[in-house]
């Protein structure tokens, strides 16, 4: 039976938080953010192992207490310039941890209020799934696009739209013959489809959403402690 791994890309620096420490590393709920995220992957029984893809410079790993996080975490340090560089070097790192038809889970680091029930939804839709596919929402609101002026030159219609979240599951082998034809994209997916093929999308909910700027900090502690109040 193929087996399930995960893999959390962790090299960026997250920018748009305007902080000096990368945003997987600020403090969320008494932890560093990326804790959360790996607490729920490495908890679940279906996932053999947790790689994590750091920067090769990276100097605040070592101050994680990772004691809790169990012998699944395995810390890789060849991160990249950006995302589809993290995963591409990642995969070729794990080459011989993991076999060709075996699943991976790509998840963003970011999205910490990751829960076992997303993970079980995406693993058992995707089970005997060809292609795989990931995590996604359907787009409730209107989209504007916008012009170089910041002025609205079109209005978006939002049927059959799908806003991709994480993990994105695929093959280990699939994934990376995706990435080495596809260097160019933001997500796996993308590059799964320049290969000509059509992941699936598996709805989700706001709950995991990405921390990206200030405020997802405090909807995303909100979000966390409702869950350890035994809140719905």
């Amino acid at each position: 039976m193929s087996r399930h791994f995960a893999l959390v890309p962790a090299a960026g620096s997250g920018a748009r938080m305007g902080h000096e420490k990368p945003k997987q590393y600020l403090p969320l709920a008494g932890r560093p953010l990326i804790f959360h995220t790996l607490a729920t992957l490495c908890r679940h029984p279906r996932i053999e192992r947790v790689f994590v893809v750091l920067s090769v410079d990276d100097r605040h790993w070592d101050a994680l207490d990772t004691r809790e996080l169990g012998p699944k975490l395995a810390p890789l340090f060849c991160g990249g310039a950006t995302r589809a560089d993290s995963v591409a070097h990642g995969l070729r790192a794990v080459a011989d941890d993991v076999a060709p038809n075996d699943w991976m889970l790509v998840h963003d680091a970011a999205r910490c209020c990751l829960a076992a029930w997303h993970l079980d939804k995406l693993m058992d839709e995707l089970g005997e799934d060809e292609v795989g596919g990931l995590l996604a929402m359907p787009v409730a609101d209107t989209l504007k696009r916008a012009d170089e002026r910041g002025r609205v030159s079109a209005t978006v219609a939002r049927e059959r739209l799908w806003q991709a979240q994480t993990p994105q599951m695929f093959r280990y082998v699939m994934l990376r013959r995706a990435l080495d034809h596809a260097r160019d994209v933001t997500d796996e997916a993308s590059a799964i489809e320049a290969l000509g093929l059509h992941p699936r999308l598996v709805a989700a909910d706001a709950t995991n959403l990405k921390v990206t700027f200030p405020l997802d900090l405090q909807l995303a502690e909100w979000i966390l402690r409702q869950r350890e109040g035994g809140a719905t």
